[in-house]
């Protein structure tokens, strides 16, 4: 951007950060998977099976994400820790542990909605079509 429409881009973003303007909220829908290794995440961390957490591709490490199971309700908060999932369609892979809370680790995959969760817990509502 250029001339007046980068100015007044850069006068909004200067004006959000010094209010604390809350993030644009994030929500994803899509297919989710679970995977349980013992080796070392993107992150760096030591992997756990049983905790909950997940793989996205972007999301910054240590983002809380609210995943919800479309088929039985169930719903489970996970930290972002690694990097995946890597099978087109897919939106985040959870640990084994999560994917047992959402109810679907016998069936492999879910559909499920991927919602990032601001300073308060909160989320913005978001249907998936």
């Amino acid at each position: 951007m250029t001339g007046a429409a980068g100015a007044i881009f850069a006068a909004v973003l200067t004006v959000a950060s010094v209010v604390g303007a809350p993030a644009l909220a994030k929500t994803q829908c899509g297919k989710a998977s679970w995977y349980a290794m013992h080796s070392r995440t993107a992150s760096g961390e030591r992997a756990n099976p049983a905790a909950m957490v997940a793989a996205h591709r972007s999301l910054p490490f240590g983002t809380m994400v609210k995943v919800e199971n479309l088929n039985n309700g169930k719903s489970v908060v996970v930290r972002i820790n690694d990097r995946g999932p890597f099978i087109r369609g897919r939106v985040i892979d959870l640990s084994k542990g999560a994917a047992q809370k959402l109810g679907f680790v016998s069936r492999g995959v879910a559909s499920v909605r991927v919602s990032v969760m601001n300073a308060k817990g909160a989320t913005a509502a978001a249907v998936c079509g």
